[in-house]
């Protein structure tokens, strides 16, 4: 396991405080989103990952802007709201003239 240094990752970040915004959001990625990693494991934290795919060129500051996918629940509200519009529509009568 080689040691990552920040200076290898500046390579491929802006600044030291975009590589803290970058490593972080990555290493929530691979932990809480369930993110296959783009490197070997080796045994290593999220963090250290992270920060090896970055310095790597893997992963760069255009990773801030992506849209996160949405929650199973939000999408669920939102199909129960349709029906649930459709369904009000469908008991209303129609208007004889």
């Amino acid at each position: 396991m080689a040691r990552i240094t920040v200076e290898d990752c500046l390579d491929n970040v802006d600044n030291r405080f975009e590589l803290v915004m970058v490593s972080s959001k990555r290493a929530r990625q691979l932990q809480i989103e369930g993110k296959d990693p783009m490197v070997a494991i080796d045994n290593d934290k999220p963090t250290v990952i992270a920060l090896r795919e970055i310095a790597d060129g893997l992963v760069n500051a255009e990773i801030l802007v992506e849209k996160p996918a949405p929650e199973i629940g939000e999408e669920f509200g939102a199909l129960e709201e349709a029906s649930t519009e459709t369904s009000v529509q469908e008991e209303q009568p129609a208007s004889e003239g």
